[in-house]
């Protein structure tokens, strides 16, 4: 897998499709990677240029020295775009993906032509969920993650969730760096709000959340779509937080038609 050099920070990532056509950056959730996108970049690869990263300490990207707060993740992007050469991108990004993405796009428009936020938060982390996940970030770094998996996967997966996708996580998941994950989930738990930038975002944006997502609930894309001038709202039924892969049809179904 290729890999970039970020302040000290290795930022894996992958890139398939052709290298002369517009390019889709993808931006994967907390406790994910950028496989996580595979079943829309199956569909899109043959159109499009499709670019896949690894947020820091995440899936192949290891543990860096330096921040994961959502800025620093936004400024590694922003470094990926430029290296490759591939702006104005359309930026697809779920949760912690949609965090970064709304913040690329408010700030530097010039490197994004789309945006499409899944599952995501423009506001800050719920008080009570703050505590929450401190807790289980600090326990699964004692322990690992095993002990929670059964308080995790319902904040990450809705009920109709496939059995085979939920297992596939898990083996990924067990094998994660217990240190990167506790920098990981501190990134999202102590995130700055971004509501009062994305007022100034200009390009076409599609909003999608599940019906089901537990982890940021249908009311907080209402608050985006409702933010960004001419956004457009999707809620997807029997769906929770990781919709790339729970309803893949229906997110590409959306992708296609969006980016066409």
């Amino acid at each position: 897998m290729p890999a970039l050099d970020v302040d000290g920070a290795t930022i894996a990532y992958t890139d398939s499709g052709p290298r002369d056509a517009p390019a889709v950056l993808f931006g994967h959730g907390l406790l994910f990677g950028g496989w996580m996108f595979q079943p829309q970049i199956e569909v899109l690869r043959a159109r499009y240029r499709c670019v896949a990263i690894d947020w820091r300490g995440q899936a192949d990207s290891p543990r860096a020295a330096g921040g994961y707060d959502m800025d620093t993740l936004a400024a590694d992007a922003v470094a990926l775009i430029e290296v490759l050469g591939i702006a104005p991108v359309h930026w697809v990004g779920l949760s912690m993906g949609g965090f970064v993405g709304q913040r690329v796009a408010a700030r530097r428009g010039d490197l994004v032509r789309s945006l499409t936020l899944l599952d995501t938060s423009c506001g800050p982390e719920n008080p009570e969920k703050v505590r929450e996940y401190k807790r289980l970030a600090l326990f699964q770094r004692l322990f690992g993650i095993r002990p929670v998996l059964g308080t995790v996967e319902p904040l990450l997966f809705g009920r109709a969730a496939p059995a085979e996708v939920v297992a596939v996580w898990r083996r990924r998941i067990v094998r994660a760096d217990r240190a990167a994950l506790r920098d990981a989930v501190l990134g999202v738990a102590e995130r700055k709000p971004v509501e009062h930038e994305i007022g100034a975002i200009t390009v076409p944006t599609l909003v999608a959340v599940g019906a089901d997502d537990r982890a940021t609930p249908p009311a907080e894309s209402e608050r985006i779509a409702a933010a960004i001038p001419g956004a457009r709202l999707h809620v997807l039924p029997d769906c929770g937080h990781t919709s790339t892969l729970e309803q893949p049809a229906a997110v590409n179904r959306l992708l296609t038609g969006f980016l066409g």
